[in-house]
């Protein structure tokens, strides 16, 4: 999912520099959205890891 994000962050930056500016907010709108779930669903990770220790050797 962060790919995802990094992949519409580049196409609204490409977008900005020709002046499309619609499509540059939407993409970086998108982009912004994926990051964020990217982190929730990182610190949820963490959590779990957390919670659940290291596995039995």
């Amino acid at each position: 999912m962060l790919g995802w994000a990094i992949l519409f962050l580049v196409v609204a930056i490409v977008a900005g520099i020709f002046g499309f500016g619609g499509i540059a907010s939407a993409s970086a709108g998108i982009a912004q959205i994926l990051f964020f779930i990217f982190i929730v669903l990182f610190v949820v990770a963490l959590i779990a890891r957390a919670v659940r220790g290291r596995p039995p050797v």
